[in-house]
C-alpha cells in the first residue's frame, strides 16, 4: 500500500483540473497517505519541483480555471534516459505512486513510468473529448458552454447586420465540440472532423436553401481540424462564403478562451469522482490504470488497452443536427 502519493497536470490545461487535484489530496490524506503535488508536469518530476500538500493547500480552487501545479510539455521526459530519471526522484522522494491529469499523451508517460517501477493511475483532463477510453474528459463540458455563449455574442451582432458568422472551435481530432455547440446554437451548418463535406454542397447550399426561406444571418461553426484537412483556413471559408451568397461574412477562431473560465458543475463533480476513484486504486496496490468513463459509471481501464481503443463519433447525433439546422 502507498504511503506517499503524488499528483501532476500534464499537456494543455483543462477546466475541472483543479477539482480533480483538490480530490486527490483530500481523499489521499482521507486515506492516510501523504499526498505531494508536482508542478509542471513531468518536467517538475525531472527537476524536483514537488511540494507537499495539504488539506487547506486545495482550498477554494474547486471553482478555479487552470491548474494551480500549471503544466508544461516535457521533451526531456519522452526518452527512456528521461523516464529512469523520472522514476530515480520518485524513489528519492519516497513517492509510492503518481495520479497523472491529462490526455493521450499523459497517458503515455504514466505507462512508461509504471514500466519503470513506479505505479501510476491516469485521469483524462482535456477540453477536446477526444480519449477514446472515456465518453467524457475533465474539461469538456465547461469548453462546450463557454463555447456556445461565445457564439451566443456573435449571433446578437451577425443578426444586428444580417451577417454569417464562421467560428472556429477547437478539436483538432474531434469534432465533438463543434457539434454540440452547433445544435445548442442553431448553426446552418457544422464542420467535424470525422465528417467528409463538399464545401458548396453542405455549406453553401444549405445558406442559400435557408436564405430562400427568410432567413437572413446565419452561423457555421467549424472544427479546428477541418480547415486543415480541407487545405483552407477559416478566412478562406468566410471569402468563399460572401462571394457565393452575397452575405457579408466574417470569421472568429475562439481559440484558447475555451480553456478558460470556472468548471461547470459537471466538471466539478465527475473532476472530483475521479480523483477519489484514482486514490483507490492505488490504496488497493493497482497501477497503469486510466479512470474513464462508460455509461455514465466511473470506471478504469488499463492504460495500454485504453491507448488501443478506437475512437467512436456520435453520427446518430450528428445526422440529426443535420435535419435541424436549417
Amino acid at each position: 500500500m502507498s504511503k506517499k502519493i503524488a499528483v501532476l497536470t500534464s499537456g494543455g490545461d483543462a477546466p475541472g483540473m483543479n477539482a480533480v487535484v483538490r480530490s486527490v489530496v483530500r481523499a489521499g490524506i482521507d486515506a492516510g497517505l501523504d499526498v505531494f503535488g508536482i508542478r509542471k508536469g513531468y518536467n517538475g518530476l525531472l527537476t524536483g519541483d514537488i511540494v507537499p500538500m495539504s488539506l487547506r493547500s486545495v482550498t477554494d480552487i474547486i471553482h478555479r480555471g487552470g491548474t494551480i501545479l500549471y503544466t508544461a510539455r516535457s521533451p526531456r521526459f519522452n526518452s527512456p534516459e528521461g523516464v529512469k530519471a523520472a522514476a530515480d526522484k520518485c524513489r528519492e522522494m519516497g513517492i509510492d505512486g503518481v495520479v497523472v491529469v491529462g490526455g493521450d499523451g499523459s497517458f503515455r508517460g504514466a505507462r512508461d513510468l509504471t514500466n519503470a517501477g513506479i505505479p501510476c493511475i491516469a485521469i483524462p483532463g482535456t477540453i477536446d473529448n477526444d480519449i477514446a477510453s472515456s465518453e467524457y474528459t475533465v474539461g469538456y463540458d465547461t469548453a462546450m458552454n463557454t463555447a456556445m455563449e461565445m457564439v451566443d455574442r456573435l449571433r446578437d451582432t451577425s443578426a444586428s447586420h444580417n451577417r454569417c458568422s464562421v467560428v472556429e472551435v477547437m478539436g483538432r481530432r474531434c469534432g465533438d465540440i463543434a457539434l454540440n455547440t452547433g445544435i445548442a446554437v442553431g448553426a446552418t451548418a457544422i464542420l467535424v472532423p470525422e465528417v467528409p463535406y463538399d464545401f458548396q454542397r453542405d455549406v453553401v447550399d444549405r445558406i442559400r436553401h435557408t436564405q430562400s426561406t427568410g432567413r437572413q444571418h446565419f452561423i457555421i461553426v467549424v472544427a479546428e481540424g477541418c480547415s486543415s484537412v480541407a487545405g483552407n483556413d477559416i478566412n478562406d471559408m468566410a471569402r468563399r462564403i460572401q462571394e457565393e451568397t452575397g452575405v457579408e461574412t466574417r470569421a472568429t477562431v475562439l481559440g484558447h478562451v475555451q480553456r478558460g473560465g470556472s468548471p461547470t458543475l459537471r466538471d466539478r463533480v465527475v473532476a472530483s469522482q475521479m480523483g477519489c476513484h484514482a486514490v483507490d486504486l492505488l490504496m488497493e496496490g493497482k497501477s497503469n490504470r486510466v479512470v474513464v468513463m462508460q455509461k455514465g459509471q466511473i470506471t478504469d481501464f488499463d492504460i495500454t488497452e485504453a491507448l488501443n481503443m478506437p475512437r467512436t463519433f456520435d453520427y446518430k447525433l450528428y445526422n440529426d443536427a443535420m435535419r435541424i439546422s436549417i
